[in-house]
């Protein structure tokens, strides 16, 4: 379990107040890594730390909007000032928004990207910086299952999360031979807070449910392992890749009837 351990390494997880977020802060924590949750409701976040204390963990706060430039180009040099060093980031924050495409609007399409892509190139770009001079750090960018498929009424969302994708390929093939990898977790249906248009619907929840492989949604705390996993030397020979955290959904045709 030694290749697992994350002790004496610093984490900075983003939208890590709430679901997935919380979650892989969670799991780092709990693999030994001191975490600063970042988002920007920081009674949420105060509270996300009291629990990782609370099992022994180590965890302290730092809230901002990741739609303000000056603020997250900021973030990195405050946990540098803090902790004296970065080995881990996790770009998970983001929004979606569920609109047809005649009445989407461009500020939300901008919006999305603000958040979903533009926060996690310059966190990435900042964090990067103290890597490079440490000569090692892993960074995790969180995607989405439609980062591999489409999906109807989510244009700024779908286009934002194969943004992320490309944007850790990039990221990877520069950094790499320096010692810092970028890689990708793509999470499918999750029991989370972004999910509730569906999840709180019984139908729907039932048709993506039928549509699953493993037969049911996922709880946000299956999503430790994989970001324990590239934040830590078990995946010290991975770099650029998309892991797939979505029950198969991306992968397996399901058929929620019989067709032969």
């Amino acid at each position: 379990m030694r290749l697992f351990s994350l002790r004496g390494k610093v984490a900075l997880v983003t939208g890590a107040s709430r679901g997935l977020g919380r979650a892989m802060a969670m799991g780092l924590a709990e693999a030994g890594a001191h975490v600063v949750l970042a988002a920007r409701d920081k009674q949420r976040l105060l509270a996300v730390a009291e629990e990782i204390k609370a099992q022994g963990g180590r965890a302290d706060c730092l809230a901002f909007d990741l739609t303000n430039e000056a603020a997250v180009i900021s973030a990195i040099p405050e946990v540098m000032g803090r902790h004296g060093r970065l080995d881990i980031l996790v770009n998970n924050a983001g929004i979606c928004l569920w609109q047809p495409l005649l009445e989407s609007s461009l500020e939300g399409w901008r919006k999305t990207f603000d958040v979903n892509l533009t926060a996690s190139y310059l966190l990435a770009r900042e964090a990067a910086r103290p890597m490079l001079r440490q000569g090692k750090g892993s960074i995790i960018n969180v995607g989405s299952y439609v980062a591999r498929v489409g999906r109807e009424k989510l244009q700024a969302y779908v286009a934002s999360k194969h943004g992320v994708v490309g944007l850790t390929k990039s990221l990877a093939a520069e950094l790499g031979a320096r010692g810092v990898r970028c890689n990708t977790i793509c999470p499918g249906y999750f029991l989370t807070d972004m999910a509730e248009p569906v999840s709180t619907n019984a139908a729907l929840q039932e048709c993506v449910r039928s549509h699953i492989s493993l037969g049911r949604w996922g709880s946000p705390e299956e999503l430790q392992g994989a970001a324990v996993f590239l934040a830590s030397d078990a995946s010290s020979y991975v770099n650029g890749h998309t892991l797939m955290v979505d029950g198969g959904v991306s992968e397996i045709l399901c058929l929620p009837v019989p067709v032969v």
